[in-house]
């Protein structure tokens, strides 16, 4: 079967490789591939900044944004042609007590596992494997965007955790700044919607689709700094992971204001910065800063609900392109107007 492999740690060895088929150890339930989406962390694979492969293999098969069909699962939790996306991370072996209580994207001591990242092969093949506790179904009617379920299991953790902070008092939020209109983004910005917030979204952009996308969800585009948004947002949602646009975020958040970010810096820059200007604030303000990533089961499962209920129409414009799985290399050469490129793996 075909599949996307890299040596890890070593930049430059992005292969399509011929593999024999998943073997029934690596799950009960086995499923036909059929689009695999890319983001930055399969690029920083790629590039041998970290990715870590199978025991008893020297390659990884990268791919962690999953969609497919099952063929057949052991146990009979789940039915030949079900629609279903792969969750990434498993706990570890220990377990830590986060694991142990099934929040193994809080995992303690960093011996979890990840498909396509870390110790598990990832789901840029034809077919793979995973047991029916990780396998996550999808309405039939996702079929061309359930792809997008991944990263929007990642602001559904976001939201979960940012309406836990929101309890420790009278909690009645009314508008939201997201920073970022790539696919996290965007995708906070529907959560943000579909919870009847006023949202503005942030970004450099001023032409392309982004814009439009914004509008569809009937919230306001800003393409100024963070500093001229004229608001005082009840929540941030920060994507961007650029170190002025957090340190920005971070000032912005209004009275018991919460920032949440889910962009990742790549370090090695610094900035000119009133620290103790920003600690006073946020002390005074009782404001409060979380970072967010991964998702657990609970987590997928609002995603894949929020999905449902969202215009379908939208979310496919999210895709600015599906490449055969032949073209893989071109699928993985960044171009500025992607917002989601996906793998289709029935071309």
């Amino acid at each position: 079967m075909r599949a996307i492999t890299v040596s890890p740690g070593s930049a430059g060895s992005l292969r399509l490789a011929d593999l024999p088929d998943p073997p029934p150890h690596e799950g009960s339930v086995l499923v036909e591939a059929l689009a695999v989406g890319i983001c930055g962390t399969d690029q920083e694979i790629i590039d041998g900044q970290y990715g870590e492969a199978p025991p008893d293999s020297d390659s990884l098969v990268i791919g962690h944004e999953s969609l497919g069909r099952v063929i057949e699962d052991a146990t009979g939790t789940l039915h030949p042609g079900d629609l279903v996306a792969g969750i990434v991370r498993h706990p570890d072996p220990v377990p830590c007590p986060n694991c142990a209580a099934g929040e193994w994207d809080m995992c303690r001591n960093g011996r979890y596992t990840e498909h396509g990242i870390k110790g598990l092969p990832g789901f840029a093949r034809d077919r793979w494997r995973i047991e029916p506790a990780y396998a996550v179904p999808l309405d039939p009617t996702l079929a061309e965007v359930g792809v997008l379920l991944e990263p929007a299991s990642v602001v559904a953790k976001a939201w979960d955790h940012i309406d836990r902070v929101g309890t420790r008092a009278t909690w009645e939020p009314r508008t939201v700044l997201v920073t970022g209109a790539g696919p996290i983004g965007l995708l906070a910005a529907l959560l943000a919607a579909q919870r009847g917030l006023d949202v503005h979204v942030l970004d450099r952009v001023t032409d392309g689709p982004k814009p439009g996308l914004v509008a569809a969800l009937g919230a306001t585009y800003h393409s100024v700094p963070v500093t001229e948004v004229g608001l005082e947002p009840d929540v941030v949602v920060e994507c961007t992971g650029a170190p002025s646009v957090v340190l920005d975020a971070m000032c912005k958040a209004g009275p018991n204001g919460i920032v949440c970010l889910t962009g990742v810096s790549s370090g090695g820059r610094t900035i000119d910065f009133d620290a103790g200007a920003l600690n006073r604030d946020m002390v005074l303000e009782n404001n409060v800063v979380i970072g967010s990533v991964n998702a657990n089961r609970r987590h997928w499962g609002q995603a894949a609900e929020a999905l449902a209920t969202a215009d379908h129409d939208w979310l496919g414009s999210l895709i600015t392109r599906r490449v055969p799985v032949a073209d893989y290399a071109s699928a993985y050469a960044h171009s500025a107007s992607d917002i989601k490129v996906v793998l289709d793996f029935q071309r």
